[in-house]
């Protein structure tokens, strides 16, 4: 019977527990340095505040700029107490540079209502967030970070400064 050496046997399983460790890896990690979702928003001239926390990933058509993003569950969180925002856990939708349209999967509560969110523009400094008849503009200096799911901006109690808005309006479409 023959035994192999202290120095072959390590070898072996340093080669097994190798293939182990490439064959579990998931193929996208052989791309680490694929663009994120936030990273395709601000390409597209979009703050990554627009987008929560959270997203593992995205489909997009560079042809049409129908997308996709994904997030593990669904999120909602409160901005200042004004705002509720509800992502569901797959948005989609279609985007330009500035334009952000036919949105699917994004609401905002108003008054006692939940709407969904349909469009989203920027021009200059502002963003105009759309529900259909009626839009609301932010600075966009409301979006430089992305909020965190369930606590929006303030997870650690920190004091949130003031959202600048320009409130829900009809829209002149």
């Amino acid at each position: 019977m023959a035994f192999l050496s202290y120095a072959q046997t390590f070898k072996t399983l340093t080669t097994i527990t190798s293939l182990i460790l490439i064959f579990s890896l998931p193929a996208s990690s052989a791309g680490d340095d694929d663009p994120t979702a936030y990273d395709l928003l601000q390409s597209y001239n979009f703050p990554v505040g627009i987008l929560p926390k959270g997203v593992t990933g995205y489909d997009l058509d560079e042809s049409t700029g129908k997308f996709a993003l994904y997030m593990n569950k669904s999120c909602s969180f409160s901005l200042e107490g004004s705002y509720q925002l509800s992502y569901k856990s797959t948005v989609k939708g279609y985007i330009s540079r500035g334009k952000l349209s036919r949105l699917e999967g994004v609401k905002v509560k108003l008054l006692f209502l939940w709407v969904d969110i349909v469009e989203v523009d920027r021009s200059g400094d502002d963003l105009e967030f759309s529900v259909g008849i009626a839009s609301a503009g932010f600075s966009i200096d409301n979006f430089l970070e992305s909020p965190q799911c369930g606590c929006g901006f303030d997870c650690d109690n920190r004091q949130v400064s003031k959202l600048r808005t320009y409130p829900f309006g009809v829209s002149s479409y």
